[in-house]
């Protein structure tokens, strides 16, 4: 009697606890809770979890509970993190993803998407055996350093619980480097020299901030330690790692076709695949040439009035280089473009291509020296978290390029060059679609970008900047903007070619400065990105081309109808999701 009324007890308890469990799903007012309902719970809870993990990335975009959290990356802490990505998927798959609205299921979609390719990263691709670059402090504590969301001092106080780590930080990074590559280790040595002088900036800051004295006293020598590491750091990688590499035991920078190909799927998330996408290129290529002739044979009587025509691909390279001769002086660079961008903000008014927020500063300002050594100009937002941030347009000082070199790099940012510039970087590119992602109602939206969306929209803004009628349809700024679009062209024909088809730096830069005509360090510089990066430098053509060709079927399918604003905005409210789910999302009836 005693052991079956036990069991009966059991029977009711579990059958509680099963109705407890289903009350979860019901709402206050007794109605059961529909799939979109319980998705919405869950996303928050989702990207709680993602915050936990990458407590960097949560300060990137303004979500500072993690700030003072440094992620020691031991193999154990990788194979956590795997497991975690996998039960994050499993909890997304408890729902149906045909059950939910649309625009849920794109959510869905890249939730999913996005665990898949963190598990890829760290079980096949496994960059932190082979990439340096990875382990770098600066950016973090830069990022907690130079934000406005909180106080100076209280900001230090989580700088000084993040460095208090850096010990096993650098010490698990030299423990994780199997056989890195050369060029990622030279990288790796660059910046983390740039770490350096954030570090010199964070023992400034101390000396202003109102901490008190213990406090002060921990911080100098936690920021004592994190110089210490990283110098040792950099004498690791200069003093056991590089001369090995140099006698040909490195690992090679290129991916090879299989490991792209899936970088390519998880990066890009597009419609086509790496080898369509780099056919298109090829084919677009032959296009811009074409439409460069043409513009050439135009202009040549202009600038070359005693000179017979010099046919083909060679005229165009002459007609070029004359336009390059007019450029900024080497120390104006910066402040040339401080001065373009409230005229693009004027234009963009005037034309009423989209709406534009006043309220959200943009600053620009020498790249920092933890950034330097991959882009030239760049561009660094806020997130969703934290919208009243500054946006900053980041421009390389060309203060240790000898004489030749700035003026190369300078001829190539011309007076037409460097209008497009920024524009792509600006506005209203890269600037002016994250603030709106910023806004967009979905945090998933905004957070989980997609490089092919984000980078698609600044090369598309140029173009509908000139077919605006920027710069008056003058022809010179359109050859240089067909140069510009021949860039991007070139940048997917070189990514596939570099990593797939073995490209030799050789080959690379004759197709940039015969194809593409390039300057020489422009080139250069490229192919030095092209060796440190894979898939991404696919990711503009990629956009591009996706958005151009949704903007042509909406004008076609609203004819007369179709108004430029009323199409950027409501594509730009999706935030930085994938062009395909976007088109999908607009399209709906």
């Amino acid at each position: 009697m005693m052991l079956g009324g036990i069991r009966l007890f059991l029977v009711l308890l579990i059958t509680v606890l099963l109705v407890a469990c289903d009350r979860q799903k019901v709402k206050e007012s007794g109605d059961v809770m529909t799939s979109d309902q319980q998705f919405d719970d869950l996303k928050p809870v989702l990207l709680e979890k993602i915050w936990r993990l990458n407590p960097e990335w949560a300060t990137s975009v303004g979500y500072h509970k993690y700030d003072n959290q440094l992620v020691i990356p031991t193999p154990e802490r990788l194979t956590d993190e795997v497991n975690s990505y996998r039960s994050m998927l499993h909890d997304l798959h408890v729902l149906k993803q045909t059950t939910l609205s649309l625009n849920n299921q794109t959510d869905y979609r890249m939730l999913e998407d996005f665990f898949n390719g963190r598990i890829w990263y760290l079980t096949v691709l496994k960059t932190a055996e082979w990439n340096p670059a990875e382990y770098n402090i600066g950016s973090g504590v830069a990022e907690i350093l130079n934000g406005r969301y909180d106080s100076l001092t209280n900001r230090l106080r989580s700088i000084s619980l993040k460095i208090e780590q850096v010990v096993p930080y650098y010490e698990a990074a030299k423990n994780n480097i199997k056989k890195p590559t050369l060029e990622h280790t030279q990288l790796a040595i660059l910046q983390n020299k740039g770490a350096l002088t954030v570090i010199n900036d964070l023992a400034d800051s101390v000396k202003k901030a109102p901490l008190k004295p213990f406090e002060k006293d921990f911080l100098n020598f936690r920021i004592a330690a994190a110089k210490n590491e990283i110098n040792s750091y950099i004498t690791f990688l200069q003093e056991e790692q590089l001369p090995v590499l140099r006698k040909g035991k490195a690992r090679s920078f290129r991916i090879g076709k299989e490991l792209f190909t899936q970088k390519f799927k998880h990066d890009i998330q597009s419609g086509y695949t790496a080898e369509q996408v780099y056919q298109k290129a090829l084919k677009h290529k032959e296009e811009l040439h074409q439409q460069m002739l043409a513009l050439t044979q135009k202009l040549w009587p202009v600038y070359f009035p005693e000179k017979p025509l010099l046919t083909g691909l060679p005229g165009v390279k002459q007609l070029l280089g004359k336009l390059a001769e007019e450029h900024v002086p080497r120390d104006s660079f910066l402040t040339a473009i401080r001065a373009q961008i409230p005229q693009l903000v004027a234009f963009v008014n005037s034309k009423k291509l989209l709406t534009q927020d006043a309220s959200k500063p943009l600053v620009v300002r020498p790249t920092p020296e933890y950034m330097r050594g991959v882009a030239g100009a760049s561009v660094s937002a806020p997130g969703p978290y934290d919208q009243t941030a500054n946006t900053y347009y980041n421009v390389t000082p060309l203060t240790k390029y000898s004489t030749a070199e700035a003026e190369s790099y300078l001829r190539e940012y011309n007076k037409y060059q460097l209008q497009i510039l920024n524009i792509h970087e600006a506005i209203p590119g890269h600037y002016t679609q994250l603030i709106y992602s910023n806004k967009s109602p979905s945090l998933v939206k905004a957070i989980l970008g997609n490089g092919a969306m984000v980078e698609g929209w600044a090369v598309y803004a140029e173009r509908m900047m000139l077919e605006q009628g920027y710069g008056n349809n003058a022809p010179e700024m359109w050859l240089t903007w067909y140069k510009w679009n021949l860039r991007v062209t070139l940048n997917a024909i070189l990514d596939y070619s570099v990593h797939v088809l073995g490209m030799k730096e050789k080959e690379a830069i004759a197709l940039l400065t015969q194809e593409g005509f390039q300057e020489e360090t422009e080139a250069r510089e490229k192919w030095k990105r092209a060796t440190l990066s894979q898939v991404q430098l696919s990711s503009y053509f990629t956009g591009y081309t996706e958005i151009y060709d949704l903007r042509e079927e909406f004008r076609k399918k609203q004819g007369q109808k179709f108004q430029l604003r009323p199409f950027h905005e409501k594509f730009l409210s999706f935030g930085s999701a994938p062009v395909r789910y976007i088109r999908a999302l607009m399209l709906q009836p």
